[in-house]
């Protein structure tokens, strides 16, 4: 083993976890009020969550063993066997640094989703939902890309830091839930403002931040490979921001604070899955592309098909994250990664491109059909959606008995 890996992924791993609350502060900005304790505990709930059943067993079964390649077994329950020493998947760390690195994925993964149903989803049920959902979604979709044996690795298909399964798969959920729970009450005739800017600011910087770990720590080891995820990281999220900037000028006249925040996001998002295959100049055009794309994929489902996607968590996940997935068909090398077994479009090999479609599919039915059971499940015990006066009073009064600002006496519209 190695102590520099070692010490690199462990800091890797911290910065991953930094994203789960910088999400919560993201979220918590971009909704009113009267909301805002709900939408941040519904992260800090999953913290919480994702921590105990990874542990217990959500490692063993996302990494241990294979069966049939779509799921592990109960070998690693309690992380019984899984120590000091190195493991199957990494062999410069100790395994227990790896299984950290990884639960800080399965932490982050379903706090995504929360974004789409802010303001009318009841704790209870959002509890429960994110709960079996690791169960019948997530932990799959893990051991299918990057389990021993897993069913789309074996295809070809590639996904360095989770394009699959981490943004499209809580994207893709996020939009079913959301159209299950239907819309807020009064959706086409309220305007929904944006409660607090510097907070939505802060959320994307600390996940700018965390980002670097998500993506560069993906390479398993201190080395030039997770330099490289590094700068292809840096760069989509910079371009993506200026290109969200030039979008909000040509549409509005001006540049908002709000937009340039949303654009460094969905930037990390497109370069996530091939952010340790593509080169570096690609990252520029995934990059600059994937706003366009996110803006007016976020105007259509709101406009034109008046789905409540109350954050965009499909609209910047779930599309950016395809993009994402798409791009890394076309511009992987495999001389920058020898995971990849072709060359991507762009270089003259077509194989590549149609693994990374055939896994988006994939991913999509998974996360469709995965959520349904999600959801009947979770109608046996309790109402997905609050009542009509809880929505009206605030989920932060009526559902945790607690207001972010005590001192504020006005309307919140």
């Amino acid at each position: 083993m190695n102590t520099g890996d070692t010490a690199f992924m462990m800091i890797c791993a911290a910065l991953v976890f930094f994203m789960t609350p910088g999400l919560a502060f993201f979220y918590g900005g971009l909704v009113r009020r009267k909301n805002v304790c709900n939408t941040i505990m519904a992260c800090v709930a999953i913290m919480g969550l994702s921590v105990v059943m990874w542990t217990l067993f959500g490692y063993s079964l996302s990494f241990g063993g294979n069966h049939a390649g779509i799921i592990g077994d109960f070998r690693w329950f309690g992380l019984n066997g899984v120590g000091m020493e190195a493991g199957p998947y990494a062999d410069s760390i100790p395994h227990l640094v790896f299984c950290a690195f990884q639960m800080m994925f399965a932490m982050i993964t379903p706090a995504l989703i929360t974004g789409s149903l802010v303001g009318r989803m009841k704790f209870k049920a959002l509890f429960l939902f994110v709960a079996i959902w690791s169960v019948i979604v997530y932990y799959p979709m893990a051991h299918m890309v990057w389990g021993d044996g897993g069913f789309l690795a074996a295809i070809g298909s590639v996904d360095f830091a989770g394009g699959d399964v981490v943004h499209i798969s809580s994207g893709i959920s996020a939009l079913v839930l959301a159209i299950i729970l239907g819309r807020r009450r009064g959706y086409e005739h309220t305007t929904y403002r944006i409660h607090n800017i510097p907070s939505v600011v802060l959320g994307a910087s600390l996940l700018w931040f965390g980002w670097f770990g998500f993506n560069a720590g993906s390479a398993l080891k201190a080395d030039g490979l997770a330099a490289h995820s590094f700068m292809t990281s840096a760069i989509s999220a910079a371009a993506a921001l200026l290109s969200w900037m030039f979008i909000d000028t040509i549409k509005n006249g001006k540049t908002t604070l709000v937009g340039a925040a949303t654009g460094l996001v969905v930037g990390l998002v497109a370069i996530t899955p091939g952010a340790g295959f593509v080169p570096i100049w690609s990252s520029f055009i995934i990059g600059a592309l994937v706003s366009p794309i996110c803006y007016f994929g976020v105007g259509f489902i709101k406009k034109k098909l008046k789905i409540d996607d109350a954050l965009d968590a499909f609209g910047c996940h779930g599309i950016g994250g395809i993009w994402g997935g798409i791009a890394t068909g076309i511009f992987t090398q495999k001389s920058i990664n020898p995971v990849a077994r072709w060359d991507g479009l762009i270089f003259g090999d077509y194989h590549l491109f149609v693994a990374q479609i055939v896994g988006i599919i994939i991913t999509i039915a998974v996360a469709v059909v995965g959520t349904l059971i999600c959801v009947a499940i979770v109608r046996v015990f309790t109402p997905l959606r609050v009542s009509v006066r809880e929505e009206q009073v605030g989920l932060d009064i009526s559902e945790h008995g607690e207001s972010a600002y005590p001192s504020f006496n006005g309307l919140d519209q």
